[in-house]
């Protein structure tokens, strides 16, 4: 009896620690599941934050959406057009996300239930999130200029997307004869990278310098003044005197509409015929955001800069090219800081924190020549909604050396390595 009593006993009090136990700690039963983030768009900024939340968290479940199985990427594709670098170069693949526990699906997000929460993808599958990402970059805008759509940038590239539309810039320029005129019709702002316009007139005139010496340059521009306008114009001083010309807004400017069977780009002040015109139409945030409800009037997506929460859309965060980010650029560099701090937002909200305000830093490199390249670098900060500019940036100096532009060309490219390996492998 004594030994029965005594079992029993240390039975009853074996049960009364597993209880105890089970209320310290939670059970594998009653554990939560893991949050579902998807994230729609796989460029710098997509991608960045797919890899950032799995680093920070890698029982997230995270699901990265692009219907591209290969990322073509627009820093340094002026050099493609201009014969210095091939496509290749430009061209990543998501083997590695894959490898990092990512979920990546090849295919379209078509709509966005928020209610739901739920993205439906072209083949009518619908997947479910907690927190969704939006980071599609731009669409442009066909329906802004008069006589230019999808087919006639067949005739006039805009190569504002980057891919095969690079490569027909390219031939057309390789196949137009000696004495020909290369036209840039250049958007107002906001647009994506403000300064890349300048430097493709800029790599377009060099290749031309070598090859076709006669050749011109026109920029018919939208905008009286543009970024880091006095280190391009010294760069075309020195380097491509007379070959680079420039019409601003006020002087007449502003493409109004285009003829794409005669190539001829008319502006409020004249005509002007070229023998290869590459027009850059205005743009807005890329098709699903405004499918989702996420763009405003603008074109563009409001956001909370804290947290990239979209204003529109519950449990919705924008990041990158598509959102209205104040004085923060439409850059690579700017659309990766924002996916890690997007992503460390959204690990905090779900860990029921408040997130801090990001400091984002932005640097943006122009070449204007193999070896003569000049730099931006910003500070960014969340103030009324909007990011503004902080002290902590600069520019490259107007007088510097040629030395110092060398040096600035690598340090480009070193960039350029250094941002695509951190952002696919």
């Amino acid at each position: 009896m004594n030994t029965l009593r005594q079992v029993g006993r240390r039975d009853a009090l074996r049960g009364v620690a597993a209880l105890a136990a089970s209320l310290a700690l939670p059970s594998i039963a009653h554990a939560q599941p893991a949050a579902r983030i998807i994230v729609v768009g796989g460029g710098f900024g997509g991608a960045a934050c797919a890899r950032a939340l799995k680093r920070i968290d890698a029982k997230l479940e995270v699901t990265l959406i692009e219907p591209n199985k290969t990322f073509t990427a627009c820093p340094f594709s002026n050099e493609v057009i201009a014969g210095l670098r091939n496509i290749e170069a430009q061209q990543f693949g998501y083997g590695k996300i894959v490898a990092g526990g990512i979920n990546v699906v090849a295919q379209a997000a078509e709509a966005i239930d928020p209610q739901r929460r739920t993205v439906m993808l072209a083949d009518g599958t619908s997947l479910s999130y907690d927190r969704l990402v939006l980071a599609p970059g731009i669409e442009l805008r066909f329906d802004a200029l008069p006589g230019y759509d999808e087919q006639a940038a067949q005739k006039m590239p805009h190569a504002w997307q980057a891919g095969e539309q690079t490569l027909l810039l390219r031939r057309q320029i390789e196949a137009m004869e000696d004495g020909g005129l290369v036209a840039i019709a250049v958007p107002a702002n906001p647009s994506r990278c403000p300064p890349a316009p300048y430097e493709r007139a800029s790599l377009i005139a060099h290749y031309l310098k070598s090859r076709k010496p006669r050749s011109k340059v026109l920029i018919l521009d939208a905008k009286d003044n543009f970024s880091q306008q006095r280190l391009f114009e010294k760069a075309w001083s020195e380097l491509y005197d007379g070959m680079i010309e420039r019409i601003a807004l006020s002087d007449g400017g502003r493409v109004t509409s285009v003829d794409p069977s005669t190539n001829t780009i008319i502006t409020e002040f004249g005509d002007h015929s070229a023998a290869v015109a590459n027009i850059i139409p205005p743009q807005r945030a890329g098709r699903i955001a405004a499918i989702a409800g996420a763009a405003d009037k603008t074109g563009w997506c409001p956001i909370d800069p804290v947290s990239f929460a979209s204003k529109l859309l519950p449990d919705v965060h924008v990041i990158g090219d598509a959102c209205l980010g104040g004085a923060i650029p439409k850059s690579a560099s700017a659309a990766s800081a924002q996916g890690k701090a997007c992503a460390r937002a959204i690990f905090d909200l779900l860990s029921g924190r408040a997130p801090e305000a990001p400091k984002l830093r932005g640097i943006c490199y122009d070449t204007v020549a193999p070896g003569y390249a000049f730099s931006l670098a910003g500070l960014y900060q969340p103030k009324d909604d909007i990011f503004a500019e902080v002290e902590g940036g600069g520019s490259s100096s107007v007088d510097a050396p040629r030395e110092v532009r060398a040096r600035e060309a690598e340090a480009a490219r070193n960039w350029y390595t250094t941002i695509t390996e951190e952002t696919f492998g």
